[in-house]
């Protein structure tokens, strides 16, 4: 089912690689979802940065958090355009020719200009979606932030307005002289690569009879 197309900036239009570019927002929400870290990136005064940020995601917009002492949040925070990417690897493309190496992949680019999120209420909502993103269950099963918390926490919301989402599957793409006949016999093909979660390791403090809960061991 098709929801609403992507942003047709001409910034967010994929000019390389087109054919792997995606246009229905609903792959967007996808590459977003599945993620659990993503890349921020912006100029400052010193030169280019990029940041690995935690995220989540709840409708159009992107929460995104940090300390609120770091420079790169306050220039963000000021109007300073930022570019934020996530990126999940499914495999390794193995070619008959060196050139031809790929990898299988799904990457959404979102650009634009993050807002401060000052409002009480709505910063208790985003603190909620990215520890929902990051831990499902964890918000109201734990101890929700204090007041010295809060203010150490900079939190920012970023439209996902103007995007772009590419993704590689299959085989390798070859040369026809790499596929003649008396060519080298070269394997080629797909090398899958999955993320598992593995068995949960107890905090060294944890009390003796506290169990692993539901919403770690369904993960």
């Amino acid at each position: 089912m098709t929801t609403l197309p992507l942003s047709p900036t001409d910034r967010s239009t994929v000019h390389r690689g087109a054919r792997r570019a995606r246009t229905d927002r609903a792959d967007l929400y996808a590459v977003l979802d599945a993620g659990l870290i993503g890349h921020l990136g912006m100029t400052l005064d010193a030169g280019p940065l990029v940041i690995p940020t935690g995220y989540g995601r709840d409708g159009e917009t992107l929460y995104l958090h940090g300390s609120s002492g770091a420079a790169s949040l306050r220039a963000a925070a000021a109007g300073t355009p930022v570019c934020f990417t996530v990126t999940q690897v499914d495999g390794i493309v193995y070619s008959r020719s060196a050139f031809h190496h790929s990898m299988n992949y799904r990457c959404a680019v979102v650009q634009g200009m993050a807002r401060p999120v000052t409002d009480p209420d709505d910063r208790w909502h985003g603190l909620g979606v990215l520890t929902e993103h990051l831990a499902p269950g964890s918000w109201t099963a734990t101890r929700q932030p204090d007041r010295r918390e809060l203010a150490a926490t900079a939190v920012l919301a970023l439209d996902l307005a103007e995007a772009s989402v590419k993704i590689r599957t299959g085989p390798p793409g070859e040369d026809e002289r790499d596929l003649a006949p008396g060519a080298p016999p070269v394997w080629a093909g797909v090398l899958p690569l999955t993320t598992a979660w593995g068995t949960p390791e107890p905090c060294p403090l944890l009390a003796v009879g506290v169990a692993v809960p539901d919403r770690i061991t369904r993960r």
